[in-house]
């Protein structure tokens, strides 16, 4: 298979980046795809000289430390496999673990990580570095929460995709669609069209033609998923028109979902490096694995 079919997972050694192993793994096997595992040996700024003065041995130190991350990583992906199918690989890489997984993301399918993890010499794959790579990682990338334990089946449950009607929902459609085919799961189409929250005052006095908008959301989210049940039959899609904040209906959704799909920002975000007020907004709040695809993903 070439780089560009396989699965990259970031790890640490931390428990979250093991549940990131596990489900990366699982991820793998039913795509066919290979595994590569990766930490990366960092010494920030500063301490590079008292390295120096202490010898090769803070080097070594961490290079062992980095290869038992590697191997136990490595272990926890072939309990996952249960016998099944799974090329493993493994890298070890010098420099921050953000950059490592951004590096390895040109070449790579989809990108997973813990939501959190140790903060250490071996990569420290902690909220801040899974949120970069969310950020600005060249293909899907995937943040695990909440998954389960090595004795606990993946949750069940269908794959959710948020929907703007705009252009930029296509690679999220696309990619929801593709996990709900490999897992033989409803995909759950949501399209929430209220950017004003409804339970505060301030749209108090405010008159709104809610029908007309609602008719014409309707027609956008039905332009959305046009020809995409040609393209994937076997995946049965429900449409979920609502009056309300994105963000609030995805969490909703999310109550009994395996899988949040979600671009990396919607109509009339920014064009900058940044993620959207909802894929953020989702990443830090519901506790399943989300995937974070952005338009620049092709």
């Amino acid at each position: 298979m070439t780089a560009a079919t396989r699965i990259v997972v970031g790890v640490d050694g931390s428990a979250s980046s093991l549940e990131a192993v596990r489900w990366a793994a699982e991820d793998a096997i039913s795509r066919r795809a290979p595994l590569l595992i990766a930490t990366s040996m960092f010494l920030a700024k500063g301490t590079y000289a008292d390295a120096m003065n202490l010898g090769a041995g803070v080097f070594s130190h961490q290079k062992s430390a980095a290869t038992a991350v590697l191997v136990e990583a490595t272990e926890t992906a072939r309990k996952a496999a249960q016998g099944r199918t799974l090329t493993i690989d493994t890298t070890l890489r010098q420099g921050p673990a953000a950059h490592t997984l951004m590096d390895l993301s040109e070449s790579a399918a989809m990108v997973v990580v813990g939501s959190h993890g140790r903060g250490e010499f071996t990569g420290g794959l902690f909220g801040s570095v899974s949120t970069a790579i969310a950020t600005h990682a060249r293909c899907p990338v995937v943040v695990v929460k909440g998954s389960p334990s090595a004795d606990q089946p993946l949750r069940e449950g269908p794959v959710v995709v948020g929907v703007d009607g705009a252009a930029t929902s296509e690679p999220a459609i696309r990619a929801a669609l593709e996990e709900a085919s490999l897992r033989s799961v409803p995909l759950v189409a949501v399209h929430a069209w209220s950017d004003l929250d409804l339970s505060t005052g301030y749209t108090q006095g405010i008159e709104f033609n809610w029908a007309g908008i609602e008719d014409d959301e309707d027609v956008a989210l039905a332009q959305s998923m046009a020809g995409w049940q040609e393209e994937y039959p076997e995946v049965s899609i429900r449409r979920v028109l609502a009056k309300d904040r994105p963000v609030r209906e995805l969490v909703k959704a999310a109550e009994t979902a395996q899988l949040i799909v979600v671009g990396s920002r919607g109509r009339g975000g920014f064009t900058s490096l940044l993620l959207g007020s909802t894929s953020r907004a989702v990443l830090h709040t519901v506790d399943i694995p989300v995937m974070i695809v952005s338009g620049r993903n092709e």
